[in-house]
């Protein structure tokens, strides 16, 4: 039988890996996109710019900067600033190498521009050698425009390694709290999200693949968007751990990131809905498609289990992943977002978490009938505070705003696991091993809520023209007058003209919409995962590793006797307890010492 159920897994697993390598070869190629945005150097364009001054970034925080030639060297550059214009940066090079000329730049410190070209004339001052604009080309001949930008992988790989540490550190190491499924917890983790980051990637694609010609372009944002895929279904796994076996595991993963990028289609393209930290379309929607495939496996066996049960040494253990995850939160929700926007969202995180976590400790003594403090709240309630904050991280929320959302969340989720875990265990048949309701759960839809508050607020006054950035559906429809005059000071693409309240409106859309498919998508996955040829764990196999893993020295948890510390004139002297006959029974004539 054990024979038979490890050709089952191996089987899936090749399966899977041969047709990602088909998919990967006849869809994916490295992006070689020149926009600007995806490549280190745009094209060269053919922009008149003879007499033109330079758009100037209205953002809060961010200011315009022009530089000399890229090939110029550095220290040749003289940085002048304009006594009309203390938001404008400007450098004069003596004489660049490049042999391409004068070149004229727009970009702002937020992309980290290295350089710029020649000086610009300013709105707000008589022309002086600091401001004088550039010299006009000879009739007929076209001026060339080169935007110098950093590369994705510098800009974005250091936020990349963070959130990857979370997927498989933080989110392996946090379900370790089960005294008897450690290796399931770490090593099906590891498994299931570099399963998911393949095939979220070609499911991306291919839902995206009208405006992509028929071809996947893979580049570093294509694989933090894989991560947040993986985050997804991790978060969903967390409902069922200890109750599946890899084959089901493997099964839903499958169909649930089908679902997943639906959805997101639907929540992003479609209603132009913003989620930066993916707390609608990750935590959200993978709580609730994980709650469903539990609700839909539930037997009265598995609430019955005594083996579903923490120990000192777990507990740890899920402390590692717990900090972890607090630690790196801050980019997660942040990565995605650009410049200034990614400045506020790793403010806010980090202000959200902070206050969750001092709520916490707070709440869980008050609740406990002892007045302690339980390791199940700080092991999982405070990081509610990062998922609260997510929709709306990138958002001018305030910092105190920040802190109210945290210190809510974390009420929330500590209340959560109190009082509303057990409750859907014993009268909705609704089994949540990990608690996936309370950190992802719910405060994911006190971020949407959030979210679209914030979003009914957000004016021009607030944000300046950075508001159609962070809402880029209203920005006003195309060839307007009022997206011309947008234009002359920050780019931005035609959106739909939409007010504040319509705004809000389509964000509270975007979370109905998971919630429905996440829990349409979960009784789907439930029902086929029920098939018995897909060997769902029962009984005595429930949460226990045993039955997949080989384990140190046969089963190590029934020969390791119990201790209890015992004070004798002022001195601790560990005394072992007599395990249980049934115990001795199994460890029979091993001699293993505590």
């Amino acid at each position: 039988m054990a024979r038979w159920r490890r050709g089952k897994l191996t089987g899936f697993l090749i399966f899977f890996q041969v047709l990602f390598i088909i998919l990967f070869a006849a869809f994916v190629e490295y992006d070689t996109s020149a926009d600007a945005r995806f490549h280190p150097v745009a094209r060269l364009r053919n922009t008149p710019t003879a007499g033109r001054s330079p758009a100037v970034d209205q953002r809060p925080g961010v200011r315009t900067v022009t530089a000399v030639n890229p090939q110029a060297n550095v220290n040749d550059t003289a940085p002048t600033r304009s006594s009309t214009n203390n938001d404008t940066l400007v450098l004069e090079s003596k004489q660049g190498n490049s042999g391409l000329g004068k070149r004229d730049v727009n970009s702002t410190m937020e992309d980290g521009p290295r350089y710029a070209v020649a000086s610009a004339t300013s709105k707000s001052g008589p022309t002086s050698p600091a401001n004088a604009g550039p010299e006009p080309e000879p009739e007929g001949q076209e001026t060339v425009r080169q935007m110098a930008v950093e590369n994705d992988i510098s800009k974005y790989y250091p936020m990349f390694q963070d959130v990857h540490v979370m997927i498989f550190i933080g989110f392996g190491f946090l379900m370790t709290f089960l005294k008897r499924y450690g290796y399931g917890s770490v090593g099906l983790n590891f498994l299931v999200a570099s399963f998911v980051i393949q095939w979220a990637i070609l499911m991306s694609g291919f839902v995206h693949m009208a405006e992509n010609k028929g071809t996947i372009h893979l580049d570093i944002k294509g694989m933090l968007a894989a991560d947040f895929a993986a985050a997804a279904i991790l978060i969903s796994f967390g409902a069922v751990l200890g109750k599946i076996s890899p084959v089901q595991l493997t099964i839903m993963a499958f169909v649930e990131i089908a679902f997943f990028s639906v959805n997101e289609y639907i929540g992003v393209t479609l209603f132009k809905a913003v989620d930066v930290g993916g707390s609608m379309f990750v935590h959200t929607f993978g709580a609730y498609f994980g709650l469903t495939v539990s609700r839909v496996l539930w037997r009265k066996d598995i609430e019955e289990s005594e083996k579903e049960g923490t120990n000192y040494h777990s507990d740890l253990f899920s402390m590692i992943g717990t900090i972890f995850l607090w630690l790196y939160w801050p980019s997660f929700n942040a990565a995605l977002a650009p410049g200034d926007d990614q400045h506020r969202a790793v403010i806010n995180t980090y202000l959200a978490l902070a206050a969750c976590c001092v709520i916490t400790f707070a709440i869980s003594s008050v609740v406990d009938s002892k007045g302690k403090i339980s390791m199940v709240h700080i092991q999982n309630a405070t990081l509610a505070g990062g998922v609260a904050v997510g929709t709306s991280a990138d958002m001018m929320i305030h910092p105190w705003g920040a802190l109210v959302i945290g210190t809510t969340a974390g009420i929330l989720s500590t209340i959560g696991f109190t009082y509303i875990t057990p409750f859907l265990t014993s009268k909705a048949a609704v089994h949540d091993t990990c608690g996936v309701n309370n950190l992802h759960g719910m405060p994911g839809i006190l971020a949407a809520i959030a979210g679209a508050i914030a979003a009914a607020v957000a004016s021009v006054d607030m944000y300046g023209n950075s508001l159609y950035q962070i809402f880029p559906a209203r920005a006003p429809l195309d060839n307007t007058t009022d997206l011309l005059a947008i234009n002359s000071m920050l780019s931005v693409s035609a959106g739909d003209g939409r007010s504040s309240g319509e705004q809000a409106g389509y964000q509270i859309a975007a979370l109905a919409t998971t919630l429905g498919m996440a829990i349409i998508g979960g009784i789907l996955t439930g029902f086929i995962l029920r098939i018995p040829f897909l060997d769902q764990p029962k009984d005595d196999a429930l949460f226990e590793d045993d039955k997949f893993w080989n384990l140190p020295n046969g089963n190590p948890f029934v020969a390791v006797p119990m201790y209890e510390a015992n004070i004798t004139q002022g001195n601790m002297e560990a005394t072992p307890q007599k395990p249980g006959k049934e115990a001795e029974a199994e460890a029979g004539a091993m001699d293993t010492k505590f």
